[in-house]
């Protein structure tokens, strides 16, 4: 039994598979409920209540006094509805080698993309990025909050299809309790729910880029946004970045489109100052380009508060905003939202219909009392407080330890971008550090273009016990020493 469902879902599946493969004779009763308490190892009444169930479902008949026995014209029905699968076995595979490969319009799998070890975990020192450490207050708020939005009250909410529909409570919290505090005043028809931020970008993407849009996209930068332009035909223009974020002026002449990250830019964690803020805006509207803003890691601000977003300064309709309202909660949740004039949302709603019509209802009305009751606020500010401490120590043990590598300074974020010294390759630290329990990202994916930086480290901290930085940093210290060997 896997140790993942309850004993309870455990003994319930391997029954339901028993009667389905005809392993328990049909016009014999089943075990008693005290036999198979103690075959499993579980108490009686955890199989009562799986017996219980099985008779709700159909798969089981009560027999007063003789126990319970297999329903088979309702298995017989449901084995019917499968259909026969041994078909597919009767004949002999042909050898098409290449038949799908000469038909792929994209090879999406020829993209470097970034590359993390499914057994993360399994490391001491994971200093990876887009993990978090289980907020267990949170995780248990989570829960209430689902049960309640599958409550009778809440039922008619998600039951239905919404067709190209968001949930109303949604987008009213994400009006009055996201949007303000990034200075945005927008109004329904201007927000759209999407699964996730990624989802958000790649839905702009679509509408927005073809083979003739040149979209200007920051270097070193989101390598998933890389790839989700290129999958658009689009032609992608590497724009520089320095200390201050995104560098405006004559390297931004010929876009379309420039897709930015102004709070804590992807993947150095730098934040875009007011005034560049200000001239981007003026410079859109005097070149006729479109901005996207990727709104990343707003609320992760730990020197003074975050900036208003660049939306908040669009008085020309010229910006699309994107955020993410479970990036910092749970990665794994996926629920974002895009802000841009009513005309955009329109279109892009017509579109994701196509997609997938909406994200998931139930989701979203668990979101939205979520929000409502304050659980995301306090979550955030729980968040901060850890971040920033992590985010202190990180600085403090890499000044120490490491006072030759640079790092990019920062007002918050959740993760460090390292540059290392001349003739230390990143992947080569990369395999240093991971013999000792330490896992880093190499940076050169970030980079557009044949000639990436490959000194380039990106140290996340959201992932890590604040009581293992200061022995990973200094394993960390020990795998750069050893890579100049």
């Amino acid at each position: 039994m896997t140790t993942e469902r309850t004993l309870q879902q455990q003994v319930h599946e391997r029954l339901v598979k028993a009667i389905l493969q005809g392993a328990l004779k049909p016009h014999e009763p089943l075990p008693s409920s005290r036999e198979l308490s103690e075959q499993f190892g579980v108490s009686r009444n955890t199989v009562v209540l799986v017996y219980q169930r099985l008779v709700d479902d159909g798969y089981l008949t009560p027999v007063p006094r003789r126990g319970h026995f297999i329903n088979e014209q309702y298995i017989k029905q449901q084995l019917s509805l499968r259909g026969d699968t041994r078909t597919a076995s009767l004949f002999e595979p042909e050898q098409n080698a290449g038949i799908w490969e000469k038909r792929f319009a994209i090879r999406p799998t020829a993209w470097q993309n970034i590359t993390k070890p499914a057994n993360w975990r399994d490391y001491p020192y994971p200093f990876i990025y887009g993990q978090v450490i289980p907020d267990k207050i949170s995780a248990a708020r989570w829960r209430d909050c689902s049960r309640f939005a599958g409550t009778s009250r809440h039922v008619a909410a998600w039951v239905t299809d919404q067709v190209d529909s968001d949930d109303p409570i949604l987008v009213e919290q994400i009006l009055t309790q996201i949007l303000p505090g990034r200075g945005i005043k927008a109004s329904p028809e201007e927000v759209i729910v999407t699964v996730g931020a990624q989802n958000a970008i790649y839905l702009v993407a679509c509408l927005l880029t073809q083979a003739s849009t040149v979209v200007g996209i920051e270097s070193p930068g989101y390598v998933d946004a890389f790839n989700i332009f290129r999958s658009t035909g689009a032609s992608l223009k590497p724009l520089r970045i320095d200390a201050s974020g995104l560098v405006l002026g004559q390297q931004l002449d010929g876009c379309d489109l420039i897709y930015v990250t102004p709070s804590h830019q992807a993947p150095t964690s730098v934040t875009l100052g007011l005034d560049r803020r200000l001239k981007l805006i003026e410079q859109a509207r005097a070149d006729d380009f479109l901005i996207l803003e990727d709104d990343y890691e707003h609320e992760l601000n730990y020197l003074g508060a975050p900036h208003a977003a660049l939306k908040s300064y669009d008085n020309a309709d010229r910006v699309i905003h994107v955020g993410s309202l479970t990036k910092t909660l749970f990665p794994g949740l996926r629920l974002g939202f895009i802000v841009a004039p009513r005309a955009v949302i329109s279109e892009l709603r017509a579109l994701r219909r196509l997609m997938y019509r909406h994200p998931s209802a139930l989701d979203q009305r668990a979101m939205a009392i979520f929000i409502a009751e304050g659980h995301l606020d306090g979550h955030i500010r729980r968040a901060r407080t850890q971040l920033a401490a992590k985010w202190s120590l990180m600085l403090n043990e890499i000044s120490r330890r490491m006072p030759e590598i640079y790092c990019r300074e920062t007002s918050g974020g959740s993760s460090l971008w390292l540059t290392l010294p001349k003739g230390v390759e990143s992947w080569t630290v990369q395999k240093e550090a991971a013999r000792r329990g330490v896992l880093i990202e190499p940076g050169d994916v970030h980079f557009l273009g044949d000639l990436p930086e490959r000194r380039s480290i990106r140290a996340g901290f959201a992932a890590i016990d604040k009581d293992k930085i200061a022995t990973g940093i200094g394993l960390l210290a020990e795998a750069i020493a050893a890579s100049r060997q």
